[in-house]
């Protein structure tokens, strides 16, 4: 099964977006907004069915988490 592109989020008035909380001026937020992530979501969505059971890891999630775990020299446990 092909991985769906996830649907606009809706606002929640009494809850802040994370994007509000978080330094734009971080080094990884600057680095996030430089990726293609749809490439990440095109290629790697067939690595990730969701038939059955429960739903696919986000290829982004995956991409992100490798990046992380690769940059910052941290264990599968430690990401």
């Amino acid at each position: 099964m092909k991985h769906r592109p996830r649907a606009e989020e809706q606002d929640d008035l009494l809850r802040p977006r994370l994007v509000d909380m978080i330094d734009p001026r971080h080094e990884l937020v600057k680095l996030a907004a430089m990726i293609d992530w749809d490439v990440f979501e095109r290629e790697w969505a067939g690595f990730f069915p969701s038939g059955k059971g429960r739903p696919a890891t986000e290829p982004r999630l995956v991409a992100g988490l490798l990046y992380l775990q690769h940059a910052y020299r941290l264990s599968d446990e430690a990401v």
